[in-house]
């Protein structure tokens, strides 16, 4: 298929624009590739060291037999919902590894937490900089430099950003990114989006909120929900980075099972391959383009507006929002997934999930096909679902005994696998069952997905606004068509707290535009808004033209309400929204793409930025551990260029 002419020029202005940067990046990681094994360049002690922990025969096959070594990076914690299934994944893929004559280890963890339980509170202002956490402790548990391969284990809304980012800076090694699914689908999206409106014009008490997020969120597993978490899931699959299908199969099954330990036979096949896929190969200008066509088509989360931009800076490519802009003008909405529809994503997967959505797009000239994958059939493996293949005959006593063996490190020495070679992955079979891929066929519910000749809508579901007040991003797949164009009197806050409390007192029963400024990564992190949600929506629906207008995230769950989000630059980096005062007029126009304030050229150029107010800033960056990261606000780039706090 004929490439489209938008993402054929969108992806040459990319690699043009990273040329130097990526060439820099690509030498870097063929130096890397091209050393001796660790266990064979290191110093004895360090050897031992490395080693020291694994069973005897584990040994023998790392240091003596030079058999691969992966690194296993785990955001495991048993307080996150979609996490908690993580912590019996490292006893499956190291018996895995052991029945292809590998070895794994657990080289590190990484932080992970629930933007879900900090909404609103003062931990959410570490969010965003968590990523870079996250990242760092990547390469820490990577920084052993003992490994052939790696296997990624993460899955909400910073986490999987973190371990990519963390990963690209060890590009040399060959990677697999392995989720864990999301829950069960239980109380609707949308059923529980209306006992929170109504919690917010105090028609139900706490009681009844609890009771329906509650039976919202109420098993492991992900949200159920498009937002970050799922977005991230599949952009995965969109780069080639996930075994195929693996995003949003339910945890706790036999598939869920395979696949993990397919994950370890597909890294392995990597390590076996002539040609030697890294990941840092694998990430190129077409892989970031596929994840920003991907992500418009299925409306995703605002947030990798800011995440794939970090992302694309850690593999030496420069992606701005004008890339994300001229795309989103050329990609259909393919899908319509709560908030941007009714589904969840239980029922995105069971209409025809991910698969369907990047074959359309690879149909329609929308995607690079010719792109590497952790797979040996490249992109097209992912217009596919996985299932159980029947089982295999049963195992002889001595054939159970030598799994046995191998399940807990014994057994007798084994082939070994050449350590590197140069190109793309060969999957190795799997010892028993394994697995099948079908075609997916038509769409299974054109209210969730549809084929790119008839779409939801011709255009993606992100806006770029530009104009007197900086340039900011608007998702519009959710917001109604006659709510696109507001303009409207100005009321100016200063934190998130001052709506909330101007919502409650009544003040806001009029057409507005809600200013939320010092909120952007400088002044306090940028936390998610999305408390500001239910209130907006009820004066929404009480037939007000209401807007919101931010230096601050509103999440991947931002809906009907529309709102110019991340604005750029910040106030608290001399941004115009710091000229803005109550009672101007502003215009929110996703039609035209622009964001202005409708004030006299003469008298806005000559105002001064107002100053964040003392208490504010005195209270900034003080408790729950905020200080800590007092370096992250002051070292942070601006939204557009990812927030990046190591450049």
């Amino acid at each position: 298929m004929k490439l489209h002419p938008v993402l054929e020029r969108v992806t040459e202005r990319v690699r043009e624009r990273s040329a130097p940067r990526r060439a820099a990046y690509l030498r870097q990681i063929d130096e890397a590739a091209g050393r001796e094994r660790g266990a064979d360049r290191m110093g004895c002690a360090n050897v031992a060291h490395a080693f020291a922990a694994l069973p005897s025969n584990d040994k023998l096959r790392v240091v003596t037999e030079k058999g691969p070594n992966i690194a296993i990076v785990n955001a495991y914690n048993d307080m996150l919902s979609a996490h908690a299934p993580l912590g019996r994944f490292p006893d499956v893929i190291k018996a895995e590894a052991r029945r292809h004559h590998a070895t794994a280890q657990v080289a590190g963890g990484v932080p992970a937490m629930c933007d879900g339980v900090t909404q609103g509170t003062a931990g959410m202002e570490l969010s965003l900089f968590s990523r870079d956490v996250i990242a760092m402790a990547t390469a820490v548990s990577l920084s052993h430099d003992v490994f052939d391969a790696a296997l990624m284990l993460g899955i909400c809304d910073n986490i999987v950003p973190g371990l990519l980012i963390g990963a690209l800076h060890f590009g040399h090694l060959p990677t697999v990114f392995v989720p864990g699914g999301p829950m069960p689908s239980g109380l609707s999206n949308t059923d529980k989006a209306k006992v929170r409106e109504q919690a917010a014009q105090g028609l139900v008490g706490r009681e009844t909120l609890l009771d329906a997020e509650t039976r919202a969120y109420h098993a492991p597993g992900t949200c159920t929900f498009y937002g970050t978490a799922n977005s991230n899931q599949m952009l995965m699959e969109a780069m080639g980075l996930h075994v195929p299908g693996t995003a949003f199969v339910n945890p706790g099954n036999e598939l869920r099972d395979e696949l993990t330990r397919e994950a370890v036979r597909t890294v392995l096949g990597i390590t076996k391959a002539r040609r030697f896929t890294p990941i840092g190969r694998l990430v190129d200008e077409r892989a970031i383009v596929n994840a920003m066509a991907a992500l418009l088509a299925t409306g995703g989360s605002t947030n990798h507006l800011i995440h794939w931009v970090a992302v694309a800076r850690a593999a030496g490519i420069t992606i701005d929002w004008d890339d994300f802009a001229q795309l989103s003008a050329a990609v259909p909405s393919l899908a319509r997934v709560y908030p941007n529809g009714t589904a969840d994503v239980n029922q995105f997967q069971a209409a025809g999930g991910p698969g369907f959505v990047i074959r359309e797009l690879l149909d329609a000239g929308l995607m690079h096909e010719d792109v590497l994958t952790v797979r040996p059939g490249g992109l097209r493996e992912y217009t596919r679902e996985p299932a159980v293949a029947p089982a295999m005959p049963m195992l002889s006593a001595r054939e159970r005994q030598q799994e046995e063996a191998l399940t807990h490190g014994g057994g007798a020495p084994t082939p070994t696998l050449p350590h590197r070679g140069r190109g793309q992955a060969i999957s190795l079979p799997a010892p028993s069952g394994g697995l099948q891929w079908h075609e997916i066929g038509s769409s299974r519910d054109t209210d969730i997905v549809r084929p790119a000749a008839d779409p939801f809508s011709p255009t993606g579901g992100l806006k770029l606004l530009t104009g007197n007040l900086g340039r900011s991003v608007i998702k519009v797949s959710a917001v109604p068509a006659d709510r696109r164009v507001i303009e409207a009197p100005a009321r100016v806050f200063n934190a998130q707290e001052e709506l909330l409390q101007a919502f409650k007192a009544g003040e806001l029963e009029h057409d507005v535009v809600c200013v939320v400024r010092w909120q952007g990564p400088q002044a306090n992190g940028m936390p998610e808004l999305h408390k500001l949600t239910p209130p907006l929506a009820v004066l929404q629906g009480r037939g007000f033209r209401v807007a919101l207008v931010t230096d601050g995230r509103m999440s991947g769950a931002s809906g009907k309400v529309p709102a110019a989000i991340h604005v750029s630059p910040e106030a608290a980096a001399g941004g115009p929204l710091a000229r803005l005062r109550d009672g101007d007029r502003v215009r929110v126009d996703a039609a035209a793409g622009t964001l202005q304030a409708l004030v006299p050229e003469p008298e806005w150029s000559a105002r001064e930025n107002a100053r964040m107010p003392e208490a504010l800033a005195a209270a900034n960056g003080k408790g729950v551990g905020r200080e800590l990261f007092a370096a992250f606000r002051r070292n942070s780039l601006l939204a557009e260029e990812g927030a990046c706090t190591w450049l």
